[in-house]
């Protein structure tokens, strides 16, 4: 029996995968469930699954949860550091879906036990991949991809040689915004941006979908998580969300990763890794589907491209800046402090101070120094609120 660990249960993501889980419980162990303040959804997982642990990482919430599970044997905890705690405890397979770079400790933690880390967190990578990638050199660890793009990359590289390939292409469906007019893009409202057309997914990733930040991010991924220059990938807008990645090796050869819009794949097939399992997913009708459609991306409805393209030129921590002043920039346009296209400008106002102030591109990468840019980065882009003109 595998003892498995889902840290950001009560996600998208991490309902995705406790589906895929609770159709074969008894395979499973499941050590620790980890979520934020839906408690009622957290309780419910932990009694059906049996967990050992169920974790909220808001303290405030405690109280609610150990509620909840009163009589049931399972333990009870609440706090980040209560959630890195439930991330050492041995497990054989972890997935890492909390949201945020509040995932990066947990995946940390969980590498140092030479767990296999399954990663849906792209703020991982972003923020630290040589840290969090030479911590599972350390210890043996293996970090498996989960995000579709990513997992899609992963699968069209099995046998094959890194020296061979030529490009990496990242599929993005373009988001809600895809068809408006650029000068519309300024009175996009919450609930236009929270509304996307292909994925159903949480409400952050959904905006970030929109403003291609989330492509952004997984630029910065690509080229961590896969050892690849910044020229060698490139994004195009796939409407269809079909093609989830494809690779061009130096023959001329394209190998594209083709399957329904549904997360479940890429955590099956981290899950079951290194084998294949069957998966309770659409089985695609392409004669049905009739075409795949390709465009590249508007750089002026899509900033955010350009600058992961300058994180990645840049280094260090550019892209602990960058994830950081992302994270702020659409807390403020979620609360209504500012609007859609005015979080681009806060992230490129953050990486201009951050560069010129703070020698982010020069500095050792280790956690401390993540934390540290994170926490001005943070500052510097509340500040940049209200530079706005």
């Amino acid at each position: 029996m595998r003892r498995i660990s889902v840290f950001g249960a009560t996600g998208s993501v991490g309902q995705s995968a406790l589906d895929l889980v609770a159709r074969d419980a008894g395979a499973y162990d499941v050590v620790a469930l980890t979520g934020g303040r839906n408690v009622v959804q957290l309780a419910k997982d932990a009694q059906a699954l049996g967990a050992d642990l169920a974790v909220t990482c808001y303290p405030e919430c405690y109280q609610d949860l150990k509620d909840l599970l009163a009589g049931t044997g399972i333990a009870v905890a609440a706090g980040p550091a209560a959630v890195a705690e439930a991330a050492a405890r041995e497990a054989d397979w972890a997935l890492s879906a909390i949201v945020g770079a509040a995932g990066l400790v947990p995946g940390l933690t969980a590498l140092a036990q030479g767990n296999t880390l399954a990663l849906a967190n792209k703020e991982s990578l972003v923020t630290a991949g040589p840290l969090l990638l030479g911590e599972a050199k350390a210890h043996g660890a293996t970090v498996l991809p989960v995000d579709s793009e990513h997992s899609a990359v992963f699968q069209a590289l099995v046998g094959e040689d890194m020296t061979a390939v030529e490009r990496v292409i990242i599929t993005a469906s373009g988001g809600a915004f895809r068809d408006w007019p650029v000068e519309k893009l300024a009175t996009a409202t919450l609930a236009e941006a929270s509304n996307h057309p292909n994925w159903d997914m949480g409400q952050r990733i959904t905006i970030d979908s929109a403003s291609m930040f989330n492509k952004a991010m997984e630029l910065i991924e690509t080229k961590e998580f896969f050892n690849v220059s910044s020229d060698m990938i490139e994004v195009l807008v796939h409407r269809e969300s079909l093609i989830h990645a494809m690779v061009g090796f130096n023959d001329g050869a394209l190998m594209a990763h083709v399957g329904p819009p549904d997360m479940r794949h890429a955590i099956g097939y981290a899950l079951h890794w290194p084998e294949r399992r069957t998966l309770p997913v659409e089985r695609l009708d392409l004669a049905k589907i009739g075409k795949l459609t390709f465009e590249a991306p508007d750089a002026a409805r899509y900033p955010a491209l350009a600058l992961a393209t300058r994180v990645m030129e840049q280094g260090g921590l550019s892209g602990a800046a960058f994830n950081a002043a992302k994270e702020r920039a659409l807390d403020g346009f979620i609360a209504g402090e500012i609007g859609f296209l005015d979080m681009s400008r806060v992230v490129a106002a953050t990486l201009d101070k951050m560069s010129s102030q703070t020698g982010v591109q020069t500095a050792d990468i280790t956690l401390d120094s993540v934390l540290e840019t994170d926490r001005l980065a943070r500052i510097y882009a509340g500040e940049a609120f209200g530079q706005l003109g």
